[in-house]
């Protein structure tokens, strides 16, 4: 039997602005197996980085459950939040939200030092697919924004997560970096069987996720 990845039931989640609640998430139900990848599209301002954010723990809802890896996180303590990010999950970010002290091997190195890894040979499966051999001691800061979007993807994949949550990950990048990003980003993840959820605007990225979900007033229809 495939397992749950992700499951949301009845997820509501509201914010106060001016004194007026806006409702973005509208008992939201969803399921996410392992494997499958799925890009997320919606209107500004319609609560998808929301979604990611309730899915990584960084926000909580206001009703209803989730469940992450089969088990229902609504009694979760931070320690075991943390655990969660820190093992099963990678997050590739818009803005790279690489750590600039540190070269690019450092910086793929970084989830693996947190779970008292070494570097190993699906590294250099990730290093040589990604074009980052010849950059490993590189600053980060020195690279341009395709090459810092792949560390990136390295990063997020280093340790193997059982899902990746990737917000605009090419909305940086040029149209021909940008299918180049997420045609690796896509085999490297397929040979860990990690699931996707990935915000786009990008009808083109969006093709790459096997399934297309779109939030409007609080629902994902697909």
């Amino acid at each position: 039997m495939t397992e749950q990845i992700v499951q949301l039931q009845g997820i509501t989640k509201e914010f106060i602005d001016g004194g007026v609640s806006h409702r973005v998430l509208d008992r939201l139900d969803l399921l996410l197996t392992q494997g499958d990848t799925i890009a997320l599209t919606g209107a500004s301002g319609s609560g998808k980085s929301t979604l990611l954010n309730l899915i990584a723990g960084f926000e909580r809802p206001d009703a209803g459950s989730l469940s992450l890896l089969s088990e229902i996180t609504t009694s979760w303590s931070d320690n075991l939040w943390s655990h969660f990010r820190r093992v099963s999950l990678g997050v590739v970010f818009q803005q790279f939200n690489l750590l600039t002290p540190l070269n690019v091997e450092d910086n793929i190195a970084f989830p693996l030092r947190l779970n008292g890894l070494d570097w190993n040979s699906w590294c250099d499966h990730l290093v040589d697919s990604l074009g980052l051999r010849p950059l490993l001691k590189r600053h980060v800061e020195t690279l341009s924004g395709g090459q810092q979007q792949r560390v990136a993807i390295a990063r997020a994949l280093a340790h193997k997560p059982r899902l990746l949550l990737a917000d605009e990950p090419t909305g940086n990048l040029d149209q021909l970096a940008s299918l180049e990003v997420m045609k690796l980003l896509c085999e490297l993840a397929a040979e860990q069987d990690t699931s996707i959820i990935m915000v786009t605007h990008s009808m083109e990225c969006a093709q790459f996720m096997q399934r297309r979900w779109h939030l409007n007033n609080g629902q994902i229809h697909e």
